[in-house]
């Protein structure tokens, strides 16, 4: 009886002691405030860019010889239009006049000292009326007088985003899965073509994780054809997503192909002629829905078909085709009249093709029988100079280490060529942008931007001239016009000013190099600490990360006031980190294609490797507490990084995370992983990559985010990690919101709170402020 009640007193005993070590533990941690949360939201980016003045780093052409852009300082923004002929700036309308005149027309009121930074452009016409498209409305305004702004006509069927033709006298768009053409000067609409039916319709905008409503055309230089395609997706897989409401779900139904189905979109190319209807099929075979570029047949949201380019005269055109493996691509010849097509070359590749990193690089010289041709054959993007008559390959354009990675303008009658490269100057950031010129016959290129810098150009139409911005992740830019002949300067833009911003304590980011998982290469990234930092304190880490193929973790080495959240993480009391590991793009093709064939790669053993070289090198982070988050792609690399790497990676947040590509569209999955091939034993090609097969190795905690109607990702793929996370009994967290897509959009505030406080209770081990709340973001 003692020894009972002398074990009950022991027990009780140890009990106290527990919980006094459990309290002593949670006293140790800091309990933070609303005010430090809202110093930290003071590094958020509708709060940083506001104080930085004079920050042109891009600006619009209105034609060859004039551009505008915003000037922006503590006044408000002020429009701005240069003439590149004489370097000479004026205001490039009266903002009072015209805030006035729209308010009037809108019913809305409009800051006469704001230019929205989103869904605003204008034009002049030759009457002198400006022509304002105003998120997505048209007005045209005189301001000549009193100011008066009038809206012009509508389409007469809803939501029919059209493409306006070169001399915008007319726009084409989708009706019934046929294609429509209207006049912009009377309204007048006429149909142009008559067979397209349900999922076999013209100009079709889906592509699986995008689909919309406007058209996919080009149009010919002299505005009298269309160049589109009638798209096949009958019998193809669909996709689902339910929106919640009060009665009855709404259901959103679409054709979404996936890895490894038989059937996915295919098209058949066709020219229009837009005065007699008349519809000439390009005499091929259907082709795969492909961009030799990206994972859209179009890659910007203007519409334009990448791949397919007319001729000055009109008279033909070429298209570059791509396998579905995408390891081989054509380059063929139609001839607009006839449909008659030829190829006249392709190239094979061992992993994937891509034909630029910002555009599709690939040029058409029918003149001359040339065409202007992309390459990584001697690992690093060049150009080549094809004959289209032979198919071989004349010569290079240019050659060595380094990228094409855009190709700007091409005159055709002097030869030459101007392109944005990367690492062809030794010494030089890799990732920063340079501008060049280049003989088309030959000769060495001529660099025409020699500063140490991340290079932003906006060329002119004519080809003359060109805008530059250069900056650094550090340094803000400094805008100038320049000669496109020999680079000289001929006018000054803009000089960005960070008075305001370092006033209010920001501080820049800081700028690493660590070496890669081979111990040789040298990866880049950026760290961004505290600004009340300590050296004498450790801190926790997180990895923002962005696995690539197409872009990387560090969003660019162009001046930005605020990275995502990264900075505002940081004072909160971490070291945020983000590095751009193998498998990103920018570099070599070696290095870009590392881990083809295996997406569960995920840049993480550079990310685990280049995060322990650095806390080597600074005792003050704790490689102890290490956490990681991203978004998308950025999400599958985050719940992938819980899984494979336990021990390291002790707090994640995935959101909206393509967790197995075969649940993804077929484009993505098959260009970076390849086909899909299922194995006699059941296994498959695609079982590298898959996040729910290694669900049951979670050891810390993970936050699972998904929006409900998400068209891109679908809500399903951190749905089959949940599914297998419960299977394992593991405990996990998740949020679910409601409604939204593959971003946040209103919710965004609102999921950001929650990452903060995730990673301040779960990594820091301190207390956040209860419910604290972001401002609601400007642009939502």
């Amino acid at each position: 009886m003692h020894s009972t009640i002398g074990k009950r007193r022991l027990a009780g005993a140890l009990a106290a002691g527990l919980l006094v070590c459990a309290s002593g533990a949670m006293a140790q941690g800091r309990t933070l405030t609303a005010q430090d949360y809202a110093r930290a939201e003071r590094f958020m980016i509708y709060n940083t860019a506001p104080l930085v003045d004079h920050d042109v780093q891009r600006v619009k052409w209105l034609d060859g010889t004039h551009f505008w852009y915003v000037d922006h300082d503590a006044s408000g923004d002020h429009a701005m239009e240069m003439d590149a002929a004489t370097g000479k700036a004026a205001p490039a309308f009266d903002q009072a006049k015209l805030a006035a005149a729209l308010a009037k027309a809108t019913g809305k009121p409009v800051p006469a000292n704001k230019v929205p930074a989103r869904g605003f452009d204008f034009s002049v016409q030759k009457d002198g009326r400006y022509d304002i498209d105003l998120r997505g409305k048209h007005y045209l305004c005189d301001l000549k007088g009193a100011g008066e702004c009038t809206a012009k006509a509508k389409a007469k069927t809803g939501d029919e985003p059209g493409i306006v033709s070169p001399d915008k006298t007319k726009e084409a768009f989708i009706r019934d899965w046929n294609l429509w053409v209207r006049d912009l000067a009377t309204g007048k609409e006429t149909r142009l073509t008559t067979d397209g039916v349900k999922d076999f319709g013209y100009a079709t905008d889906n592509a699986g994780w995008i689909h919309t409503k406007r058209a996919v055309l080009n149009w010919s230089p002299d505005s009298k054809r269309i160049a589109t395609y009638q798209q096949d997706q009958r019998g193809v897989g669909e996709m689902y997503t339910v929106s919640t409401q009060v009665g009855h779900p709404k259901l959103d139904a679409w054709k979404y192909p996936l890895p490894g189905d038989k059937k996915v979109f295919m098209i058949e190319p066709v020219v229009i002629d837009v005065a007699s209807r008349k519809v000439v099929r390009l005499k091929l075979p259907p082709q795969q829905r492909l961009s030799s570029l990206c994972d859209d047949i179009s890659c910007s949201s203007d519409g334009h078909w990448d791949d397919l380019k007319w001729a000055p005269d009109g008279k033909t055109l070429a298209m570059v085709n791509s396998s579905r493996d995408r390891k081989q691509v054509w380059y063929r010849v139609a001839d607009a009249d006839t449909g008659a097509v030829r190829t006249a070359f392709d190239e094979k590749v061992a992993t994937y093709y891509e034909s630029g990193m910002e555009h599709a690089n690939w040029r058409y010289l029918p003149e001359s029988h040339e065409a202007v041709w992309p390459s990584e054959r001697n690992d690093w993007q060049n150009l080549y100079l094809y004959d289209t008559n032979t198919g071989k390959e004349l010569h290079p354009i240019t050659t060595g280490d380094g990228n094409v990675i855009d190709v700007l303008h091409l005159d055709r009658r002097a030869r030459e060529l101007w392109f944005t490269g990367t690492g062809r100057v030794p010494g030089v950031n890799p990732y920063y942008r340079q501008f060049w010129k280049v003989g088309l016959d030959g000769g060495k290129p001529v660099l025409l931007t020699p500063e140490d810098a991340d290079h932003t150009i906006s060329m002119s139409p004519d080809g003359k001239t060109f805008v530059d911005s250069w900056s650094t992740p550090t340094t803000p830019p400094v805008t100038v016009l320049r000669s496109a002949a020999d680079g000289h300067v001929i006018a000054n833009v803009a000089k960005a000013d960070i008075t305001r911003l370092k006033a209010a304590g920001w501080v820049p980011p800081v700028p690493f190099t660590v070496k890669a998982r081979d111990g040789k290469t040298d990866l880049y990234g950026l760290m961004f600490k505290p600004t009340n930092f300590d050296p004498h304190k450790k801190y926790p880490v997180i990895d923002y990360v962005y696995p690539g193929p197409q872009t990387g973790s560090v969003r660019g080495r162009s001046f930005l006031p605020s990275r995502g959240d990264n900075q505002a993480l940081a004072e909160l009391g971490f070291i945020v980190v983000a590095l751009d590991g193998m498998g990103t793009p920018w570099r070599s093709a070696t290095f870009h294609h590392t881990w083809y064939g295996d997406m569960g790669d995920n840049t993480l053993p550079d990310q685990v490797k280049g995060i322990q070289e650095l806390a080597q090198r600074y005792p003050w982070i704790d490689v102890n507490r290490v956490g990681i988050w991203g978004h998308s792609g950025g999400g599958n690399t985050t719940a992938d990084a819980m899984f494979r790497y336990p021990d390291f990676f002790k707090v994640g947040w995935a959101e909206s995370g393509n967790h197995d590509n075969r649940n993804y569209e077929n484009d993505w999955g098959e260009k970076y992983q390849g086909l899909l091939v299922t194995n006699k034993d059941g296994t498959t090609s695609y079982d590298n990559q898959a996040n729910q097969d290694m669900a049951k190795n979670l050891k810390g905690r993970l936050m699972l985010v998904h929006g409900t109607i998400d068209d891109n990702v679908p809500v399903g793929e951190t749905f089959l990690v949940a599914d297998a996370l419960i299977k394992a009994n593991k405990d996990f967290d998740m949020l679910i919101i409601p409604n939204v897509h593959h971003g946040y959009a209103a919710a965004t505030p609102y999921a950001t709170r929650r990452r903060w406080d995730y990673f301040v209770q779960h990594l820091a081990g301190d207390t956040p402020p209860k419910e604290y709340e972001l401002k609601k973001w400007p642009w939502f």
